[in-house]
């Protein structure tokens, strides 16, 4: 029991002000509220327009197996040979080689010590959604030719910018480059009816890592004209030009983990059955909910009051988080219904986003570390609300549509790192 001071105290939307306030009004400390935590599973994030080619596997001990391939439509700035020629039939041009030139942005997941290896395909479809809304999803799949046109294994190195070559098939490149000699593909519908596109899969058996490269990525053809006893080399390039029309499909085989038997969209998996734990991960689409169940009962504690403040403190499970696994800086945090629907973001009262904040100041026990929600607002609106409905809170990855980092959060029966809810109560 505190005595509170005697001035303005913002409880939400519901404001106390000064005249109600006097030295026999008392604040209180309940830090003994009911805290649900829960796994979800978004099974469908956009995953197309990122502007990231997301590719590789590895398998989590905790997550299970994580992969990512990815699909895209190449187009080229125009589609004949070299334009300043005065030889227009291209007679006299040759096919010399193609390659895929895959540029790193910087992002990775896991262990980079290991070998990555991809094999390219040919996609039997056009890079169009089958839905209404054009885009395209983490569960999003295209018909591609199981025969590979070319494949590279190579030791990721994403933070020095170490450029992936991969050479692809003469024959595919040949045929290409007859095409646009003959005069068959004059415009991008007719290379598009031609050449679908691509999909990059990461086939590394023992693969750790899921590594980002831009999509300013590349395929190059070369060709060259002989003149008497010298050949000159000529480039033609086929780029990623409608970000749209780039996906990543990003998987996930919880086979043998605790996550198993996690339910569809609308369900949940409590964290009393998943070892005291809830679980996030970008791509996909894990996510953490938390409810209040208890919150409406609060306001019958005094004939008069009002919830001041509400800290939420929910800390990463120890030893699921290291190097390869870093914790990322913030949290995003949602409302959303009974049926994980969200509405919105959490806002303060002022209508700014509410983010859940790491702190990073270690200690002997790690004690110290993990993400604090101010809850001031959203609390003392669930407690006044009239109606039986009740929201939940969501959290999320702010990087949960282009990346496959992961959070592992307790719940009040976790040992060690226990979810805190501190919420002050005033009478007046």
């Amino acid at each position: 029991m505190i005595t509170s001071c005697d001035s303005d105290v913002d409880a939400g939307q519901f404001v106390v002000g000064s005249d109600n306030l006097a030295v026999t009004n008392k604040v209180i400390l309940i830090d003994t509220a009911t805290v649900e935590v829960a796994t979800i599973n978004f099974d469908s994030l956009i995953t197309s327009g990122q502007s990231r080619i997301l590719l590789g596997n590895y398998d989590d001990p905790i997550f299970g197996k994580v992969s990512s391939d990815s699909y895209f439509q190449l187009t080229s700035s125009s589609y004949n040979l070299q334009t300043t020629s005065s030889d227009t039939e291209g007679a006299n041009y040759v096919f010399d080689s193609i390659r895929m030139v895959l540029v790193p942005d910087k992002y990775y997941y896991g262990d980079t010590t290991q070998v990555q290896s991809i094999s390219i395909h040919r996609l039997l479809q056009k890079v169009k959604p089958n839905t209404d809304d054009d885009n395209f999803y983490n569960n999003s799949t295209l018909n591609y030719d199981a025969v590979n046109i070319g494949t590279a294994s190579f030791l990721p190195k994403p933070l020095k910018q170490d450029t992936v070559f991969v050479k692809m098939d003469n024959s595919f490149g040949d045929a290409l480059f007859q095409k646009l000699k003959t005069r068959e593909i004059t415009t991008e519908d007719e290379f598009i009816e031609y050449f679908k596109g691509l999909v990059i899969r990461s086939t590394a058996v023992n693969s750790s890592c899921v590594v980002g490269f831009q999509v300013s990525s590349v395929l190059q053809l070369y060709y060259s004209k002989k003149v008497t006893d010298e050949q000159t080399s000529i480039l033609k390039e086929f780029t990623i030009s409608d970000v749209a029309k780039q996906f990543n499909k990003i998987s996930l085989d919880r086979t043998g983990t605790v996550l198993k038997d996690l339910p569809g969209t609308t369900g949940r998996l409590s964290s009393d059955l998943t070892e005291n734990k809830s679980f996030i991960q970008s791509g996909t689409g894990l996510a953490c909910r938390i409810d209040f169940p208890n919150i409406k009962e609060l306001k019958y504690i005094t004939e008069k009051g009002a919830i001041v403040d509400a800290q939420l403190f929910i800390k990463p499970v120890n030893n699921t988080y290291s190097k390869n696994h870093p914790l990322p800086d913030s949290l995003n945090v949602y409302v959303a219904d009974q049926l994980n629907r969200i509405s919105g973001t959490l806002n303060s009262a002022t209508g700014n986003p509410i983010y859940a904040i790491l702190n990073k100041d270690e200690d002997e026990f790690d004690e110290n570390i993990g993400y604090s929600i101010p809850l001031g607002t959203f609390m003392q609106n669930e407690m006044v609300k009239t109606s039986d409905s009740k929201l939940a809170l969501i959290l999320t990855i702010p990087t949960i549509s282009k990346a496959v980092n992961r959070v592992v959060l307790g719940n009040q029966k976790n040992t060690g790192n226990k979810i805190e809810l501190k919420i002050y109560y005033i009478s007046y």
